[in-house]
């Protein structure tokens, strides 16, 4: 199977945890035949150790697919990132972004800003082991750290370990004072690092991530990057991967040009899910901004978010979601 070329990188959805699972990304997928996906972040050692199907497990149909790994032993990721590829994924990205207090004190995610020499280590144990790209998603710069100098300073020593992808989320992390939710909303964004980080350095790829609401922003914000990745817009309104193909990546056509047919289209999906015990909200909480702007919305909502989470609840519930919003809608 071969890797996932820099090229084909122009467009990515973020690493989300407990949004980005295999059910989110088989559906993201049905959207956009061309954009690559992200897992959760899975940390070395739940790889190492725990169920390795139910941690890193996903359909071969959401290829082109990648796997975000969190520590920060070089040993054990190593050990994790080669148990990676042998599982299909078509690229290793490293978290040095994410500020909970769990994940800080791991020694791994945005405190790794402060240690780029180690960064280095662990980037080059796993691409000794792996034949797939080994790529690094960051902040800006961390706490009281200059962002000039700590981006600059990261990108310049991990480079030389053979890194090319750099996915920059363009704003500092606050490890003490701010929570997760608040480092996505409160520290502003700085396109213009990212701008300039990629004159210093016209030989890697960039990415932009961070703060992006749609695809004529990525576009636009993106504009001489490598590539753009969007977060939490690309969850909470998934039509907007709709018209990747097309735009980003110059095909013909997109997969679906009316939502209904995309839900219809994750049927066959869902249905096998439930076959295996799995209940039907698991699925259905991915979905639930796909009408979003639209007539009716508010209706499909409602009516997933109180029938979908119910003991035997199948896809005659999607089903009375959708007529609820269209009665003309045809289902069978």
């Amino acid at each position: 199977m071969s890797a996932i070329t820099y090229d084909d990188r122009r467009l990515s959805v973020a690493p989300m945890m407990d949004w980005t699972d295999r059910h989110c990304r088989s559906f993201h997928r049905l959207l956009s035949k061309r954009t690559v996906l992200y897992t959760e972040m899975a940390v070395d050692q739940a790889i190492l150790h725990g169920d390795r199907d139910y941690i890193i497990g996903f359909e071969a149909d959401e290829h082109p697919v990648a796997l975000q790994v969190g520590g920060s032993d070089p040993k054990h990721l190593a050990e994790a990132a080669k148990i990676a590829e042998g599982y299909g994924y078509r690229e290793i990205n490293l978290n040095v972004g994410c500020p909970s207090d769990r994940v800080q004190s791991g020694r791994f995610g945005a405190c790794l800003m402060r240690e780029p020499d180690l960064v280095a280590e662990c980037l080059a144990a796993m691409a000794d082991v792996v034949s797939i790209p080994v790529t690094v998603k960051h902040r800006i710069g961390v706490d009281d750290q200059d962002p000039e100098a700590a981006l600059f300073g990261f990108v310049e020593r991990v480079k030389h370990t053979g890194t090319k992808v750099f996915i920059v989320h363009a704003r500092k992390a606050w490890l003490k004072g701010l929570s997760p939710k608040e480092n996505r909303d409160i520290p502003p964004l700085d396109y213009g690092i990212v701008h300039r980080l990629k004159a210093a350095h016209p030989d890697l790829d960039i990415h932009l991530n961070g703060g992006l609401q749609d695809l004529d922003m990525a576009l636009n914000e993106a504009q001489g990057l490598d590539g753009a990745m969007i977060g939490r817009a690309a969850y909470h309104t998934p039509w907007i991967l709709a018209q990747a193909d097309t735009r980003i990546y110059g095909e013909a056509s997109d997969p679906f040009c009316d939502p209904v047919d995309a839900v219809l289209a994750y049927r066959p999906y869902i249905e096998r899910r439930l076959g295996e015990g799995i209940g039907l909200h698991a699925m259905t909480r991915h979905i639930l901004g796909l009408f979003h702007g639209r007539p009716g919305a508010r209706k499909w909502r409602q009516i997933l978010s109180t029938y979908a989470t119910r003991p035997g609840a199948d896809f005659s519930i999607v089903e009375q979601a959708l007529r609820a919003m269209d009665p003309s809608v045809k289902v069978a």
